[in-house]
């Protein structure tokens, strides 16, 4: 089944009411509610600033200052809402291991194991995303070209791999504060992420 928009509806973002088009879809090839949130003219736009942002109920939803997704999530409405641009939320918990085995995750990185080793433990990949679905979500939308706000090259590789040219990696900013630096730095060390953790440190 081809990949087809489903619904466009209007919802104003924010203390400043920031419109944005959440878009649902149809055909998508694992059958999650993935949904595109279109800021501007995004989707007009020749290489529109693009995020991959995998859901993380504790970091989008309560603040959680054990990951930087939240931060991330925040920084990336504000650009977009600046300047327009495509926010794909993709329902992939815990780097594709769903919330309950992230929280047991987390109880195993509380006595000593870092991320990903944590992940091992429980019988899991480093990370099981699979960014097909944002692919299919951008196809689906007219969008060849991106900009890709990341700090991460798996995403830009894993889009390049299905056909989307990503003309530039945008980095994020540097949230890290005590509670989750040595996520970031196993994020470092281990896969390659472009985090510079010395810049903008935080002690909150």
């Amino acid at each position: 089944m081809k990949v087809a928009q489903r619904a466009e509806v209007t919802i104003p973002l924010g203390d400043k009411s920031v419109p944005a088009r959440f878009l649902s879809f149809e055909g998508l090839s694992d059958g999650k509610e993935h949904i595109a949130i279109v800021f501007g003219d995004g989707e007009e736009q020749a290489a529109p600033l693009v995020r991959l942002h995998s859901e993380c109920l504790t970091g989008d939803v309560f603040g959680s200052q054990r990951c930087d997704c939240g931060k991330q999530l925040e920084e990336a409405q504000k650009r977009m809402a600046q300047h327009g641009g495509i926010l794909l939320y993709l329902r992939q918990e815990g780097r594709g291991i769903g919330l309950y085995n992230k929280l047991d995750a987390y109880q195993l990185q509380d006595e000593g194991v870092d991320t990903y080793a944590a992940n091992e433990m429980l019988g899991f990949d480093h990370d099981l995303r699979d960014f097909s679905q944002a692919v299919e979500m951008l196809n689906a939308i007219g969008v060849k070209q991106v900009r890709l706000l990341t700090n991460n090259p798996q995403k830009a590789n894993q889009l390049t791999e299905k056909g989307i040219d990503v003309i530039e990696c945008v980095p994020t900013g540097v949230f890290v504060n005590t509670h989750n630096a040595s996520y970031l730095k196993a994020k470092v060390d281990q896969h390659n992420h472009k985090i510079d953790l010395l810049k903008n440190k935080s002690e909150s």
